[in-house]
């Protein structure tokens, strides 16, 4: 397998989105699940089918774009195949040495984000990057995404308690950390908040960061350009975290914040992402019922 990766790593972007686009295609036309996870969540989040169509072929490219943002060589830079809409937004909050935590929904191209930023920033501002990511089940896969994303001044955190204190550290020196905040924690380790009308089991994570380091929040994700032409990282401000605020305020503020990014390029969200699941170990009955529709909707 890991032969076939390096092979796949050798191919150029072009070739690697169009067999993806295949595979995202074929994976959604056989399999019900999937399909049905997949117009559920277009329907909750209140979108046309022509507008979230593309987000069936994007899935397959963010899958067949792996191998080639794993397996680059760490001195290989990514150059004019990255461009950025927002960079001094970064560049601004590096500059007050608070820490900055850089949230990102599972949209388009989100590894690509920690690399830029890495090659961008890490060595002129000083400020490495940390990323939370829980480690593959498969020692080969673990091996290979490890090495991947263990670059010059990209840092991995395991999705752990020492993880959490790695990340705490790496703010507290003034450093980035990066994380995904609509991805779904385990028990005990979230609160329920409104996701597109819905409540949806929201990590805290994010909040208690900021909270407790006093970090600024920037949002980022990663735009796929057509026809293997590259990527666009793009920053927006991020969401306004106060120390006094609730668990629940909180979440409700980031999941907004996610909303609004989703809605900028709602054909590369993964919608087949099951947002909505029940936590292991907690109760379907401890779901509150579907609170007002958060302000992002609103605004469509």
């Amino acid at each position: 397998m890991f032969v076939l990766l390096r092979l796949l790593s050798k191919c150029p972007l072009r070739l690697l989105h169009a067999f993806g686009s295949l595979a995202g295609w074929l994976t959604f036309l056989a399999s019900s699940t999937y399909r049905r996870r997949y117009r559920a969540n277009v329907a909750q989040a209140g979108l046309a089918w022509p507008a979230v169509r593309g987000g069936v072929a994007a899935a397959g490219r963010m899958i067949a774009e792996l191998p080639w943002l794993w397996l680059r060589p760490p001195g290989t830079p990514l150059g004019e195949r990255v461009s950025w809409d927002g960079a001094e937004l970064i560049a601004l909050a590096l500059q007050e040495r608070r820490g900055l935590v850089l949230m990102t929904p599972h949209l388009a191209c989100f590894e690509i984000c920690a690399q830029a930023y890495a090659e961008r920033f890490a060595e002129s501002a000083k400020a490495p990057i940390t990323v939370l990511f829980r480690p593959a089940r498969q020692a080969w896969l673990r091996e290979v995404v490890d090495g991947s994303r263990g670059r010059p001044g990209l840092d991995t955190a395991p999705a752990n308690l020492a993880g959490v204190r790695q990340m705490i550290r790496a703010l507290r020196q003034g450093h980035t950390i990066g994380l995904l905040p609509d991805q779904v924690p385990p028990d005990g380790l979230g609160v329920w908040a409104p996701f597109f009308g819905r409540q949806a089991y929201t990590m805290t994570l994010a909040s208690r960061l900021l909270q407790q380091t006093g970090a600024r929040a920037l949002l980022i994700w990663g735009e796929r350009l057509e026809k293997g032409r590259g990527y666009v990282v793009h920053v927006r401000p991020g969401p306004e975290i106060g120390r006094e605020i609730t668990p629940e305020s909180a979440a409700l503020l980031i999941n907004q914040s996610m909303e609004q990014l989703i809605c900028l390029a709602p054909s590369q969200y993964l919608w087949g992402y099951h947002r909505y699941k029940q936590p292991r170990g907690l109760d379907i009955a401890a779901a509150p019922a579907a609170a007002t529709a958060p302000a992002a909707e609103a605004e469509r």
